[in-house]
């Protein structure tokens, strides 16, 4: 058992909250319990994910999604209120890390799906270091690369690019970050992976010669948030569940 304020106040560190301007608070959301013996994580803090981390007799539900994003509405109705009064009458407490979670060095996002891909890190470029590059070990077609992609995440990726084309040199970014086409472009990869696409980014894929690969904003997002979990259960020797709510997107 740990007290809330004692693992905020270590998760707000480890997570550099205060180098990011984020669209969302980080760290704690929704105050329950005072005294924490189970983490549920998940990817969003849906309500799907809200009841079965109940079933799973969680006291800290740990998400990468969470609530308060900024300009939406602010008013407590729907299936705002729907959430917030769960939350509530449970006494479970909610903590969202956004884009710190993406960008940490050992427990982030980019560095714990290039491990999941088989990419090797060089560093990472972009404000606040939001996007990795590197290597595979050898050189693959990205038919083969994309391939390996939808098996490790089962999930089949949406590809753009000459599928015969040899592929090395990547670049990635997870969830919604296909507007980072153009710095995958200047950095000089062979292919650029992101979870999500948009119209434009198949033809600045086609007319700069960088292939992209849209694997899945959900997908490309479960491990940040599992390692986060795994980490903070062995730190304060507390139980820890990771709770995968499909989602296609």
């Amino acid at each position: 058992m740990v007290k809330l304020k004692e693992l905020l106040h270590y998760t707000q560190e480890l997570m550099q909250v205060e180098r990011f301007k984020d669209y969302c608070p980080n760290g704690l959301q929704v105050e329950g319990k005072l005294e924490l013996r189970k983490i549920v994580t998940g990817v969003t803090a849906s309500m799907a994910l809200l009841e079965a981390a109940k079933r799973a007799n969680a006291d800290l539900i740990l998400v990468h999604h969470g609530y308060f994003w900024r300009n939406e509405d602010a008013r407590i109705v729907g299936i705002k209120r729907h959430r917030l009064a769960f939350l509530l009458n449970n006494d479970l407490n909610l903590m969202a890390y956004h884009l710190p979670l993406d960008a940490h060095p050992e427990l982030g996002n980019n560095v714990q799906l290039a491990r999941v891909l088989g990419i090797v890190p060089a560093g990472f470029a972009g404000e606040s270091n939001m996007i990795g590059y590197g290597s595979l070990t050898h050189a693959i077609t990205l038919q083969e690369f994309s391939a390996q992609i939808g098996v490790a995440l089962q999930r089949t990726p949406l590809v753009i690019g000459d599928l015969g084309k040899m592929v090395k040199n990547v670049a990635w970014c997870t969830g919604a970050a296909q507007g980072y086409i153009d710095i995958a472009i200047e950095l000089g990869v062979d292919v650029f992976i992101s979870g999500e696409i948009s119209e434009q980014t198949t033809h600045q894929s086609a007319e700069s010669g960088v292939s992209y690969i849209s694997a899945g904003h959900h997908v490309t997002e479960r491990y940040g948030i599992q390692a986060l979990g795994v980490h903070l259960a062995e730190k304060f020797n507390i139980s820890h569940e990771f709770i995968d709510i499909k989602n296609p997107v």
